[in-house]
């Protein structure tokens, strides 16, 4: 047999896991377990994954948490910001905090927020994970504020109210959902919380 072929073979060989899959089951246990108590052997047999391919595909468990971040932003997040593209802005929030309700108590096991719980606690000193927490914290804010303004250009709510300013409180509001959450709040009474902050934002005397 050449060497090409059996260099051929051995890059067709499958691997054992799936990308998808591994990155999902990452997630799951650091969502769960919070970033110190997953540790690498426990990844690797969640993921089905080989350490050496672990260390090869992120670089480590630094890596990897960030990655099972972005792959909780992409697949869970989404969802719940998704609910702000409403035409109106009442039914915005109303789905959107319904939504951060849901999210933080669909899995029995994985309570709360991976971002607003887990990389939280685990950020401490850590200047990466500090630096990341305060991006994907920005990112919901500048969206909640955006979605806020077009509300502003509708004559839904009122021009003088400062639209980042009340981004930061219904952010923060959504955080202490997805805090309370972790610490076994039922969903029923997060549904509560999440009802009366979409109904405390003022609405513009003009709006119908």
């Amino acid at each position: 047999m050449s060497s090409q072929s059996s260099e051929t073979r051995h890059r067709g060989r499958p691997k054992g896991y799936d990308d998808g899959e591994a990155l999902d089951a990452a997630m799951r246990l650091f969502w769960s377990h919070g970033y110190e108590a997953a540790s690498v052997d426990l990844l690797c047999r969640e993921m089905n994954m080989p350490r050496a391919s672990l260390y090869q595909q992120f670089g480590d468990k630094q890596g990897l948490f960030l990655a099972a971040i972005e792959h909780y932003a992409e697949t869970r997040v989404s969802k719940v910001t998704r609910e702000l593209d409403a035409a109106t802005l009442g039914v915005a929030l109303a789905g959107y905090f319904n939504a951060v309700a849901l999210l933080a108590t669909e899995d029995a096991r994985a309570r709360g927020c991976l971002v607003s719980c887990v990389l939280a606690d685990a950020a401490g000193t850590n200047l990466r994970f500090r630096a990341e927490l305060a991006t994907r914290f920005e990112r919901m804010e500048t969206r909640m504020a955006e979605r806020l303004a077009l509300a502003q250009r509708q004559g839904e709510l009122a021009a003088d109210v400062d639209a980042a300013a009340l981004a930061a409180v219904l952010s923060a509001v959504a955080r202490g959902i997805m805090l309370r959450a972790r610490a076994g709040a039922s969903r029923e009474d997060l549904q509560a919380v999440a009802r009366t902050a979409a109904s405390l934002v003022p609405h513009s005397p003009l709006a119908a």
